[in-house]
């Protein structure tokens, strides 16, 4: 039986019971990456080599950007816009200290890795993750602002951590000279950037015009929109831009272009997505089990490091000032996941690590953090999010968790 028949079959039999399982601690992720390392012991024909890790990193940029562009599409901008200060907290102050510390942790428990390979490290395991975290975003049980601002950060930290990645990797392989992190930042942020507000704007107005003109259907809406991301995507690989940059801020524009009040057609879109995330965790799983003799028990301390200290204190100190309380605090530090975008950016080092001596510790530790995540926040969201609840049943309704909206709705209800 072909690895391909068995994530089709696997497919099939979890949308029988896709429901129910909704409704339990085995999240979508959980499943495929175990099957993954199941059907690695069924049939072990994965091997290493160019060919099929570049096919895997084309397949998990494809999942990436259209679960990006879905997002982003969803997201309420004229909420967003009374918040914002918080997804900012998080991608500046949040995001430059996780690194920062990432960085240390690495020299600490890795000797072997220089200050440059560490830094690799960091940046591929800063982003957290879109798709681990859909369950947050999406659970009304969580504060429209909390989940609003975990779900613009996971939209755009991975984007910001490529221009680290590519500058710590050129001073790594020796070849830094003529290279700086400004340019990175340019080429990646800025092109990313124009190219969603572009693309994004002026295919939402068109789309937005031919609804209002009555002159498509919700079926050609749903791939006129499916065509967004993908322009965005081939547009920023000729240009050398963040193509997640470009997905996440082109699904906002899109939004605002087509001035879309309800959810719009981003359903085929999502969709397409979570197909292709789900063969991402399933392919994953399969290499988790060709190298698990590989792994050593420092690799899942940092692992733990990462997904506990290197996350949490960054989201505390940055969110110092807010008046948030400390469950709010303590739930945004542990629901940054590391997923589908540590494994793009793990697979976009690969690529370039011919001549960086720690390849296989970071390799390997990616890995392991990105599978401690899978099982542990996949376990941890609905208790997570029930104990959540609780807590904040108790906050009155004009804390600093909830938006106006949501304070005004409750003092109707009252």
């Amino acid at each position: 039986m072909s690895l391909i028949v068995i994530f089709l079959t696997l497919l099939f039999l979890h949308s029988l019971v896709s429901s129910r399982l909704e409704r339990t601690i085995f999240t979508a992720p959980i499943i495929f990456t175990t099957a993954g390392i199941v059907a690695f012991f069924v049939q072990p024909i994965i091997h290493d080599g160019d060919g099929g890790q570049h096919q895997m990193l084309t397949v998990a940029e494809l999942g990436l950007v259209l679960l990006l562009f879905a997002d982003a599409y969803r997201t309420d901008l004229a909420a967003l816009s009374s918040f914002r200060r918080l997804p900012v907290r998080l991608l500046s102050v949040g995001m430059l200290l996780t690194i920062a510390l990432g960085m240390l942790a690495a020299v600490a428990v890795f000797p072997n890795l220089s200050i440059w390979e560490a830094g690799i490290l960091a940046a591929i395991l800063a982003p957290t993750d879109a798709g681990l975290g859909q369950i947050i975003v999406q659970s009304p049980k969580v504060p429209l602002k909390i989940r609003q601002s975990l779900n613009v950060e996971a939209g755009l930290n991975d984007g910001l951590s490529v221009p680290f990645l590519l500058f710590f990797i050129a001073i790594a392989s020796g070849g830094g000279e003529g290279h700086s992190l400004s340019k990175y930042i340019l080429e990646q942020l800025g092109y990313g950037a124009a190219i969603g507000i572009g693309i994004g704007a002026i295919g939402g107005w068109f789309m937005g015009e031919a609804e209002r003109r009555k002159t498509t259907g919700h079926t050609w809406s749903q791939f006129g929109l499916l065509a967004l991301p993908l322009l965005c995507m081939l547009a920023s690989e000729a240009t050398g831009a963040s193509m997640f940059i470009a997905a996440f801020i082109g699904g906002m524009a899109a939004r605002f272009g087509a001035k879309v009040t309800g959810e719009g057609p981003v359903e085929l879109t999502e969709h397409a997505g979570q197909l292709f995330n789900l063969s991402v965790f399933f392919l994953f799983g399969l290499m988790v089990a060709r190298d698990w003799h590989n792994f050593t028990a420092w690799h899942f301390t940092y692992a733990a490091l990462s997904l506990t200290l290197i996350r949490m204190l960054p989201v505390a100190i940055a969110l110092l000032g807010t008046k948030l309380s400390q469950a709010t605090v303590l739930f945004m530090g542990w629901f940054g996941p590391r997923g589908l975008a540590s494994i793009v950016l793990g697979l976009v080092f690969l690529e370039h690590a011919a001549q960086i001596t720690g390849v296989e510790t970071i390799r390997m530790t990616v890995m392991a953090t990105v599978f401690v995540s899978i099982f542990a926040h996949g376990f941890s969201a609905l208790p997570g999010i029930a104990a959540y609840q609780a807590r904040v049943e108790k906050i009155p309704m004009n804390s600093s968790e909830f938006t106006r909206t949501e304070s005004k709705v409750a003092e109707q209800g009252a």
